[in-house]
Parts: C-alpha cells; structure tokens; sequence
C-alpha cells in the first residue's frame, strides 16, 4: 500500500514538470455535447450500481447494530421492506439511465457519422463546425459555402429488426410530417427550421449583413421519399449535393470568412485534456 502510495506520489510530482503542448482550445467534434451527457450517464450509473451492491449489507447493518448493540428489538421484517423499497428504487432509476444512455449512444453514432461525411465537403473549399453551442440548444452541424450557410440538425432512429423490405427503411416527408414505417413525427422539423432562424438572426447581427441559413435535416441511415418540396432532408450520406446547392444567397470568399470566424469563435472551446490541473485530472 505503501508503494502504490508513493508510486502515484511520483507521477503526480513528475507531472509538474511537463506541460500539454496546445496553446489554443480545440474545435468541437460531432456529437461533443452527446459525449459529456453520456459521460455524466456513466458516473450516475456507477453510482447506483454502487448502491445497489452496498444497500443490502448496509440494512443488515442497521440491523445488527439496533439488535444487539442498542438492544432494540426491532422486527428483521422491517429491514428487509427498507432494503426491498431500495433496491426497487434503485433499479427503476437505472432502468432509465441505461435507457436514456442507449438513445444517447445512439445519437452519438448517428451524429458522427453524419459529421464525418460533411467534413468531406472541405475538399470543395467549405467551412464545416460542428456541435455549435447556441443559447440552450445546440446545432449539431454548420456548412457554409459560396452558396450559402445551412445548419443541418441530425436524428438517429432505430430501425425495426422484423422487417426487410424497401418500406422498412423508408421515411416519406409530405411537407408537413415524416412518416416512418410504424410512427410519425413533425417536431425534427420544425426544430431544423427554428434552429437555422435563431442562427440567421446571430450571424447577420455579428456580421453586419443579412445572411440568410437554409435548414436541412439528416436521417441517418434512412431512405428517404419526398412527396412535396420543403424542408432539405436527406440519408446522411453523400452530402456533396450541399455544396452546388443554389441559394438565395451568394457569399464571397471574404464573406464566407467572415461567417467562419464569428461560427469558430463558439466552436473551439474544447480544452486539452492531458496535464490538465485539477482534481479529476491528478
């Protein structure tokens, strides 16, 4: 015990002497906002595991110590109902964590995946940021362009395992509503649109100019069939179409520069981790 002490006394000292080489803060990756809450989920599923193990010797305890040390003649009965009553507790609550850190999981996946394809539109000369931190949301992606800013919200949603035909996988947008294979939803829409409005206002007040932002939705992995025009909504996949999209606006190469600049300065925010000070970084 000893030893381990002294040993992780050395590394601590010898930590002192080096410093992480990064100047700057670092940009945002795809789904950052989705990798601390399940970082969070993490801890607060250790947490309970860690009640659940130690809550039934703790009741044992009680009883122990009220039965023969205060001299108590408490029922046993009594005991077993708090510890019952705890563990119930305790598993319901981790029943919605391990389920809220699938969906998560899930996003997160859905969110890099798409963020991976969109990076390839820097090969035609696009400004790509991703998970910019708003007022009390955040736009999973931004591509800006010569053509025009588009601010691209991403949703991951399971596929069924039953079915494996064309309409198992498809999605039809009739303007209004998405309609997948057993459910219907219209709020990724209309956030997608709210998202690209708060962002148009921010950017032409930073900018000085208007600078109009097309929404666009991405369902990763999905076939998608549109039934009238609207709302820009695609699979993920193959994004370069963004890039030779027409607009209603056209940005010079200074203006897309401009608009990069004030995007960047709410996207790089991410601290090195390594030589970090701190107590969750000795």
């Amino acid at each position: 015990m000893c030893a381990l002490i002294a040993m992780l006394l050395w590394i601590r000292r010898q930590r002192k002497h080096r410093r992480n080489p990064l100047t700057c803060h670092m940009l945002r990756a795809p789904g950052e906002s989705i990798s601390q809450r399940i970082e969070q989920l993490n801890e607060d599923i250790d947490t309970y595991l860690m009640m659940a193990s130690t809550l039934p010797l703790a009741c044992y305890s009680m009883y122990l110590t009220n039965h023969y040390l205060a001299n108590e003649r408490v029922s046993p009965i009594l005991y077993i109902v708090i510890g019952v009553i705890g563990i119930v507790y305790v598993g319901l609550q981790l029943s919605k964590l391990l389920k809220q850190r699938h969906n998560e999981r899930l996003g997160l996946d859905c969110e890099r995946a798409v963020g991976q394809e969109l990076n390839q539109l820097m090969l035609d000369g696009c400004r790509v940021y991703h998970d910019f931190m708003a007022e009390e949301f955040n736009i999973d992606h931004i591509v800006i362009g010569t053509n025009g800013v588009f601010a691209i919200e991403t949703k991951g949603r399971a596929k069924s395992t039953k079915g494996k035909g064309p309409n198992d996988v498809k999605v039809i947008y009739d303007g209004q509503m998405l309609q997948f294979p057993t459910w219907r939803e219209q709020k990724p829409i209309e956030q997608a649109k709210r998202q690209a409005t708060w962002l148009s206002n921010w950017l032409t007040s930073a900018c000085g100019e208007k600078i109009p932002v097309t929404p666009a939705l991405a369902l990763a992995g999905w076939f998608i069939e549109r039934k009238q025009k609207g709302l820009l909504i695609y699979n993920g996949k193959n994004p370069s179409f963004i890039a030779k999209m027409p607009t209603e606006s056209s940005f010079s190469p200074e203006m897309v520069q401009r608009i990069a600049h004030q995007i960047e300065q709410r996207c790089r925010n991410v601290e090195p981790q390594a030589f970090k000070k701190g107590k969750n970084h000795d």
